[in-house]
């Protein structure tokens, strides 16, 4: 076990740390997220590497990912890796696309003089899309 000097954080300070409840910390633990070593009295103790795992898991859940996914990503010896970065990668372009047209389609709605936005034949074509799928 390491000592406290090298986990020097309790659950509870790396939970204030990133504005997370305990119950989120533990949670990720249950799943094999993060791994702290415990001291003598059995209480979890977070080290630096703990630490930047939780900053990875938050800022990929952030980022759409699921817990699955983040397991993959931070499982050093998954072969399955780069398929579940692909897949996210495409659904990463795909949002960002549907971004992209939603902002279009506000900043038209935003010069649209009509009184019925749904009726305006420029913002329309914004939705063009999801009317050819019916």
């Amino acid at each position: 076990m390491k000592s406290s000097v090298e986990n020097p954080w309790s659950v509870g300070e790396v939970a204030a740390r990133f504005d997370l409840p305990t119950n989120v910390l533990r949670h990720w633990e249950s799943v094999g997220l993060l791994r702290p070593a415990r001291n003598a009295a059995g209480r979890r103790r977070y080290g630096q590497d703990d630490v930047v795992r939780v900053a990875v898991i938050q800022r990929s859940k952030a980022a759409g990912m699921s817990l699955e996914q983040i397991a993959v990503l931070l499982d050093d010896g998954s072969a399955g890796r780069h398929e579940v970065l692909q897949a996210h990668l495409d659904d990463l372009d795909r949002r960002m696309e549907e971004m992209r047209i939603s902002r279009e389609m506000t900043e038209h709605a935003m010069q649209c003089r009509s009184h019925d936005i749904s009726m305006c034949p420029g913002f329309r074509a914004n939705v063009a899309d999801v009317l050819a799928r019916l």
